[in-house]
């Protein structure tokens, strides 16, 4: 008989107030509904944990990546979680060309993999690549596997023909 395996949520790291504090800076800051910024915070807690566990190296897609800078930005709370977590600090290394991965597709796959066997659940979307929004004329981007950009959602309540 399988049993079932609980996974952790990103969010259960932090305390509900900061976790909501950080969620509102998001979507306040990348004109967001609220629920995608919970996503988006969650699944960057749930890469530090990651990051927290593994020796390989791990980055973030660019949706959750708005996630991680976020956090840092409340340095103390950020220190503090880095050592509760850690027992180091985690530094943010910048995508500035000279540490791009060769490879991203396989870098995003080891990342998830390495969520994955930490116990934190996966929101797949956010980890797809970021794809130009050719729906609108606002500049968005949003990730190739997600339901639309927040300017305009794809319909999920209609079953196609």
């Amino acid at each position: 008989m399988k049993t079932a395996v609980q996974e952790f949520v990103g969010q259960d790291l932090i305390s509900q107030d900061l976790f909501s504090r950080l969620v509102k800076r998001i979507a306040g800051e990348n004109d967001l509904p609220l629920g995608h910024a919970e996503r988006i915070m969650d699944q960057a807690l749930a890469f530090l944990g990651a990051c927290a566990d593994s020796s390989e190296q791990l980055a973030p897609s660019d949706t959750v990546d708005i996630g991680w800078h976020t956090f840092i930005l409340y340095t103390r709370d950020y220190a503090r979680f880095c050592e509760r977590v850690a027992g180091r600090f985690l530094h943010h290394v910048p995508n500035d060309g000279k540490h791009i991965a060769r490879d991203p597709e396989r870098m995003t796959d080891r990342t998830v993999d390495a969520i994955r066997q930490a116990g934190y659940a996966v929101d797949l979307p956010l980890w797809k690549a970021s794809a130009k929004c050719n729906q609108c004329s606002e500049g968005c981007t949003h990730s190739s596997g997600d339901t639309g950009c927040h300017h305009h959602p794809v319909r999920t309540d209609t079953v196609p023909a």
